[in-house]
């Protein structure tokens, strides 16, 4: 996770070295800068009706370019940003918006009723009625208000018919819903537009005046020293000092986004003889956007990405005074960026990629909501508003610096271009991907670089039915003659690793590098088996042939009568004491296994110092011959390569002899290798 974390914040990095290249390349080839200032006389009249557009100023009353070049300049100054981004919004406004179609009285009241922070603009078509604005004004009308985040929708009353009785809707009309109050979770109003004239300038006319009213207004200097110098429920204020009839509609909208956050106050300085009360409060510039928070103030228009269009000023005051639910999405996003570094930190198969990257979006963002959980249990607290406002004061120290600024405005630069923000996201996830081949090939690890689908499809498979249920031996394996009944220890060592237990597969890397060699000449060992033991001969001459087909058996594993050449030891208790034998006991009998001596003396120098010596494989029980491979396990006893390798692969991890796990080093081992020549 840390990996993915320092991926992320490098690629936050390349994003912010990025955006600067672009704001060079541009000065470079044009000599201009978006924080440049821009002289609206050197505008067209259709550039400063766009601006204003945007800004949600009406000018319809304003038929001269003079006239509306002074409404832009005392609406705010204009950057080259805003320039840029007036221009382009309205070369993509060419779709039509999306407008919801209401159903009945509970869908409407869901909506519209129960949103405390937004606005609506419904349209009524009363039963058997044309509506008020046709098509086509309809969809000029959507256009215009959805710039300032303003919902809109249509209901026909000939679906609820009840509900327009009750609500006296007899004649279509236009319906707005606004918060009433300044406060949180208040009461929405619904106002019935009752104009004659029906064209879009009009009744986007009466809705800023509608929203505006709302917005508390500022005509008398006293007045202005007493809210200024006011303490109350809302430590963050955002002053407006204008010399305009009411605020823009972008600023009115943002006053019902941020109800009970941020308190939005217009300040009109028209008829003002005097400038010094506003002196005396820091303001020598108007127009002026002044946020007031109890650190201190902030003009709002001199840091880069600050310019005054609704998308701008909401991310500044977003970060300035988030919400908890701000945070939340800018948790989810960072997690699941961090999440999609997966589909490129790992290696191998593409399917491989797919099924890493979807576990880790299921895993990353169910943590993320369980860690949430009691993060909002413990904020509903009393006791931990003095920590929260704390926070908060931080935040606002954090974010009013320059480093900030540049961070908002990269923040919507790339909102506004996601292509390139997916393209650059992409880029650098192909760095990274080259990088971690490149690590991994420097540590050998071609195996998992070169595995196709199927081969890692297959691995998935074995892991998965590893966890379901573990590979059975074969039942009619199991001797008739029960010793369990006469050695109850038996029974013991033989539930310490039952097959029948669920056991994860573990996986079979370790076996390409357990050691191997090669027999030479001088260390062949003939011999026959042979026993010097009495009684049942013929039986165990049947168990051997039934044992070379069963390279899975071992000498462990057999009852009496099941080993090659062996028998039940006498009445006295007499065991063969040749100088290749050996013997044992299992369940209450004594048993011994011979071999003659070999033909020549054997050659020990090419076997590993720590490794038992020993003359054949208890896997196949056959003899070592001239070349063959051998192969040695940690516990140090040896066997044929490809016999190892078959039992090993078949899922029994363990030594056929000791049962010591095969994967697993023995710290004794050097010792075991120095008593225990000769245990086979």
């Amino acid at each position: 996770m840390w990996l993915k974390l320092f991926f992320l914040l490098l690629y936050f990095f390349l994003l912010f070295v990025l955006a600067r290249f672009f704001e060079a390349i541009v000065w470079y080839e044009t000599g201009i800068l978006a924080t440049q200032l821009v002289d609206p006389v050197a505008l067209s009249f259709k550039k400063l009706k766009t601006i204003l557009e945007c800004r949600g100023l009406g000018y319809s009353g304003l038929p001269e370019k003079k006239d509306v070049r002074e409404l832009v300049e005392r609406s705010g100054t204009l950057m080259q940003g805003e320039l840029y981004s007036a221009l382009k919004n309205e070369e993509e406004d060419t779709e039509p918006a999306s407008s919801t179609s209401f159903s009945g009285e509970v869908h409407f009241y869901e909506l519209v009723e129960d949103t405390k922070d937004g606005i609506w603009l419904v349209q009524v078509i009363a039963k058997d009625r044309e509506p008020l604005l046709t098509k086509a004004n309809w969809g000029k009308m959507v256009q215009k208000v959805s710039k300032f985040g303003i919902r809109t929708g249509t209901f026909n009353c000939s679906s609820d018919p009840r509900y327009c009785r009750k609500r006296g809707w007899l004649k279509s009309t236009l319906i707005m819903s606004v918060p009433q109050t300044s406060t949180s979770k208040g009461k929405v109003m619904l106002k019935q537009y009752n104009g004659s004239r029906i064209e879009t300038e009009h009744i986007f006319k009466w809705m800023t005046a509608l929203v505006a009213s709302r917005i508390k207004t500022i005509r008398v200097p006293q007045q202005l020293l007493q809210e200024w110098n006011r303490s109350d429920q809302h430590p963050v204020k955002m002053f407006l000092f204008a010399k305009l009839v009411q605020p823009p509609a972008f600023f009115s909208a943002l006053s019902v986004k941020f109800t009970g956050r941020i308190e939005f106050i217009f300040v009109d300085v028209q008829d003002w003889d005097s400038n010094q009360c506003m002196e005396d409060i820091g303001v020598r510039q108007v127009p002026s956007y002044i946020l007031k928070t109890p650190e201190g103030t902030y003009r709002y228009g001199n840091s880069t990405g600050e310019y005054i269009s609704l998308h701008a000023m909401d991310t500044f005051l977003r970060s300035v005074q988030p919400e908890v639910n701000d945070l939340f999405v800018l948790s989810l996003v960072m997690i699941n960026l961090m999440a999609w570094m997966d589909l490129f930190i790992t290696q191998g198969a593409t399917i491989k990629r797919f099924v890493v990257l979807i576990s880790t979006l299921g895993t990353y963002n169910s943590l993320l909501i369980i860690s949430w959980l009691p993060i909002l249990g413990f904020l509903q607290l009393p006791y931990l508003d003095s920590f929260y406002q704390y926070s908060l004061k931080l935040l606002r120290y954090a974010d009013t610096t320059t480093i900030a600024s540049w961070v908002r405005a990269d923040w919507t630069f790339y909102s506004s271009h996601p292509a390139l923000f997916l393209s650059t996201y992409l880029g650098h996830g192909l760095l990274v991907d080259y990088f971690e081949k490149k690590k991994r090939r420097s540590s050998n690890n071609d195996d998992e670089l070169n595995a196709n689908n199927l081969e890692w499809l297959s691995s998935l498979w074995d892991w998965y039915t590893s966890y379901l249920i573990h590979p059975i031996a074969s039942f009619h394996n199991f001797p008739n003659e029960s010793d369990w009944d006469d050695d109850p220890d038996l029974l013991l060592q033989r539930l310490a690793f039952p097959d029948l237990w669920l056991r994860p597969l573990v996986p079979t890397d370790y076996i390409k590098n357990l050691p191997t060699w090669k027999l030479g000449s001088a260390g062949r060992f003939s011999g026959r088996q042979s026993s010097k033991a009495t009684g049942e001969e013929d039986r165990g001459g049947t168990a051997s042939g039934e044992l070379q087909n069963k390279p899975g058996n071992t000498q462990e594993d057999l009852t009496d009568g099941d080993h090659l050449g062996t028998g039940t030891g006498d009445a006295s208790g007499s065991a063969c004491e040749g100088p290749g034998c050996c013997s044992f006991r299992r369940g209450g009998r004594s048993h011994s296994v011979c071999s003659e001596a070999p033909v020549r003396e054997s050659d020990w120098s090419s076997w590993p110092p720590d490794m038992m010596q020993c003359t054949e494989c208890v896997v196949c029980l056959e003899n070592f011959e001239d070349g063959c491979l051998l192969m040695g396990l940690p516990c140090s006893h040896v066997f044929h390569q490809q016999c190892i390798v078959v039992w090993l692969a078949g899922g029994r991890h363990c030594c056929p002899v000791c049962r010591w796990p095969s994967f697993k080093k023995k710290a004794d081992r050097e010792e075991h290798a120095v008593h225990g020549r000769g245990q086979y």
